[in-house]
Protein backbone atom coordinates (compact mmCIF):
# COMPACT_ATOMS: atom_id res chain seq x y z
CA UNK A 1 0.00 0.00 0.00
CA UNK A 2 1.23 3.18 -1.14
CA UNK A 3 -1.23 5.83 0.60
CA UNK A 4 -0.06 7.13 3.91
CA UNK A 5 -3.09 9.45 3.56
CA UNK A 6 -5.76 7.35 3.25
CA UNK A 7 -4.19 5.36 6.16
CA UNK A 8 -3.71 8.81 8.64
CA UNK A 9 -7.39 9.60 7.44
CA UNK A 10 -8.29 5.73 8.53
CA UNK A 11 -6.57 5.85 11.66
CA UNK A 12 -8.16 9.69 12.51
CA UNK A 13 -11.55 8.17 11.93
CA UNK A 14 -10.79 5.04 14.42
CA UNK A 15 -9.54 7.31 16.97
CA UNK A 16 -12.44 9.77 16.61
CA UNK A 17 -14.57 6.94 16.72
CA UNK A 18 -13.18 5.13 19.70
CA UNK A 19 -13.08 8.47 21.71
CA UNK A 20 -16.68 9.00 20.76
CA UNK A 21 -17.61 5.24 21.96
CA UNK A 22 -15.51 5.87 25.17
CA UNK A 23 -17.68 9.17 26.05
CA UNK A 24 -21.08 7.51 25.30
CA UNK A 25 -20.60 4.68 27.23
CA UNK A 26 -19.38 6.96 29.94
CA UNK A 27 -15.95 4.91 29.93
CA UNK A 28 -14.34 8.47 29.63
CA UNK A 29 -15.63 12.04 31.32
CA UNK A 30 -14.74 14.43 27.87
CA UNK A 31 -16.77 17.70 29.57
CA UNK A 32 -13.61 19.57 30.20
CA UNK A 33 -12.25 18.64 26.39
CA UNK A 34 -14.94 18.14 23.95
CA UNK A 35 -13.06 20.08 22.02
CA UNK A 36 -10.28 17.44 21.35
CA UNK A 37 -13.75 15.31 19.65
CA UNK A 38 -14.43 18.44 17.40
CA UNK A 39 -10.28 18.73 16.45
CA UNK A 40 -10.09 15.12 15.36
CA UNK A 41 -13.18 15.48 13.62
CA UNK A 42 -11.54 18.31 11.57
CA UNK A 43 -8.22 16.24 11.13
CA UNK A 44 -10.04 13.13 9.93
CA UNK A 45 -12.62 14.84 7.31
CA UNK A 46 -9.21 17.57 6.19
CA UNK A 47 -7.07 14.17 6.14
CA UNK A 48 -10.00 11.90 3.86
CA UNK A 49 -10.22 15.30 1.58
CA UNK A 50 -6.29 15.12 0.83
CA UNK A 51 -6.65 10.93 0.47
CA UNK A 52 -9.42 11.21 -1.41
CA UNK A 53 -7.43 14.24 -3.55
CA UNK A 54 -4.37 11.59 -4.19
CA UNK A 55 -6.43 8.54 -4.91
CA UNK A 56 -8.17 10.52 -7.60
CA UNK A 57 -5.15 10.92 -9.06
CA UNK A 58 -3.19 7.71 -8.55
CA UNK A 59 -5.39 5.30 -8.00
CA UNK A 60 -8.86 5.81 -9.08
CA UNK A 61 -10.63 2.20 -8.06
CA UNK A 62 -10.07 3.11 -4.48
CA UNK A 63 -11.26 6.48 -4.67
CA UNK A 64 -14.29 5.88 -5.43
CA UNK A 65 -14.30 3.06 -2.85
CA UNK A 66 -13.39 5.95 -0.27
CA UNK A 67 -16.41 8.41 -1.96
CA UNK A 68 -18.94 7.22 0.09
CA UNK A 69 -17.03 8.53 3.23
CA UNK A 70 -18.71 12.04 2.19
CA UNK A 71 -21.85 11.77 3.12
CA UNK A 72 -21.35 10.70 6.57
CA UNK A 73 -18.89 12.86 7.18
CA UNK A 74 -20.67 16.01 5.85
CA UNK A 75 -24.07 15.11 7.55
CA UNK A 76 -22.54 14.44 11.26
CA UNK A 77 -22.35 17.97 12.47
CA UNK A 78 -26.22 18.05 11.71
CA UNK A 79 -26.85 15.67 14.41
CA UNK A 80 -27.16 16.34 18.28
CA UNK A 81 -24.23 14.19 19.87
CA UNK A 82 -26.33 12.41 22.13
CA UNK A 83 -28.89 11.65 19.55
CA UNK A 84 -28.58 7.95 19.18
CA UNK A 85 -28.31 8.84 15.28
CA UNK A 86 -24.88 10.04 15.49
CA UNK A 87 -23.19 7.26 16.50
CA UNK A 88 -24.84 5.14 14.02
CA UNK A 89 -23.85 7.65 10.99
CA UNK A 90 -20.43 8.01 12.26
CA UNK A 91 -20.18 4.25 11.68
CA UNK A 92 -21.31 3.77 8.23
CA UNK A 93 -18.19 5.51 7.13
CA UNK A 94 -15.96 2.57 8.07
CA UNK A 95 -16.97 -0.08 5.48
CA UNK A 96 -15.50 2.85 2.75
CA UNK A 97 -12.78 3.39 4.89
CA UNK A 98 -12.07 -0.24 4.76
CA UNK A 99 -12.74 -1.03 1.40
CA UNK A 100 -10.80 2.36 -0.04
CA UNK A 101 -7.51 0.56 1.93
CA UNK A 102 -8.01 -2.72 0.42
CA UNK A 103 -7.72 -1.42 -3.38
CA UNK A 104 -5.25 1.56 -2.74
Amino acid sequence: MDSPLLVAATASYAANCTLGAAVALHLVDSSGWRWVHHAVYVATGSLTALAGVDLLRRRPAAFRRLLPVAAPLLAIPALPARSRWHPVLAATAAPAYVLALRAA
